[in-house]
């Protein structure tokens, strides 16, 4: 399994932050690699919600189908599916000071005869880290400056 992890500071609550992370759907607002992330359940969000998403690796667009596999007050936790990865993303949201610090983690297992390949693969994965953890950041200061 490839694991990319990473933490942000923002000036946003952490009641407001994982309010706003939680919504899965948000995600295409804040990765650039995700440019689409469709939700396919209806609110609120629960254990069992669905989402299409549609992301950008190595130059080609994956389809992923992913549920809530499990939700607390500040932590969510997503399955996501196709043909040749299986994938976990989870969000856990801590308060500090006034803001929150946001922590993002996403974990990928390649299926199938690429699987030979996967740590050749994790450079490619470690390549989305920063632009997703930026836009997490950026994305909550925005909401918290206005």
């Amino acid at each position: 399994m490839i694991t990319v992890t990473g933490s942000v500071e923002t000036k946003l609550s952490a009641e407001k932050a994982f309010a706003f992370m939680k919504e899965f759907e948000n995600t295409s607002k804040w990765d650039p690699n995700t440019p689409v992330m469709d939700k396919l359940t209806p609110e609120p969000v629960a254990v069992g919600h669905r989402y299409h998403a549609e992301s950008e690796f190595r130059g080609k667009r994956q389809t992923l189908e992913y549920e809530v596999i499990e939700l607390t007050d500040n932590h969510i936790k997503l399955r996501g599916e196709n043909k040749s990865v299986t994938a976990f993303d989870s969000v856990d949201v801590s308060p500090s000071g006034s803001g929150s610090v946001v922590k993002y983690t996403a974990e990928f297992s390649i299926k199938g005869p690429a699987k030979i390949i996967q740590p050749l693969l994790k450079p490619a994965f470690m390549q989305l880290r920063d632009p997703a953890l930026n836009g997490i950041r950026d994305t909550l200061n925005a909401q918290a400056a206005g």
